[in-house]
């Protein structure tokens, strides 16, 4: 009785099971990632403190990879600053316009309710 069988390995390649002497293994991205996974691990269980320091760890460690992405958008931050500060004025002008023609219509229509004959 047979049980398992053993491929003949003539004729077969061998696999390879290392990495090739080449390949070099990114420390910084794993230690970004194990980073990023415990703090949200320790946030889920409750440990809020311990979960924020790992998180913003992580988010540290990867963005150390992404630096020259970082500078640019470090330096386009005060455009982005004065772009949404104008669109709030612009929203705070709208709600002002809008207050004004509302209470000038409470007015006409308060004379028009003591105007009329009752």
């Amino acid at each position: 009785m047979v049980i398992a069988t053993i491929p003949n390995r003539e004729g077969k390649s061998t696999r390879v099971t290392e990495f090739p002497a080449t390949a070099q293994v990114d420390w910084v991205k794993i230690a970004a990632c194990g980073s990023l996974l415990t703090g949200g691990l320790l946030l889920l269980s409750g440990q809020k403190r311990g979960g924020l320091v790992m998180a913003a760890a992580g988010t540290a460690l990867a963005l150390m990879d992404h630096e020259e992405a970082l500078r640019d958008w470090w330096e386009a931050m005060p455009g982005y600053v004065d772009r949404a500060q104008s669109m709030l004025e612009q929203v705070q002008d709208v709600v002002e316009n809008i207050t004004e023609k509302g209470e000038s219509l409470r007015r006409v229509l308060s004379r028009r309710t003591t105007a009329m004959p009752g």
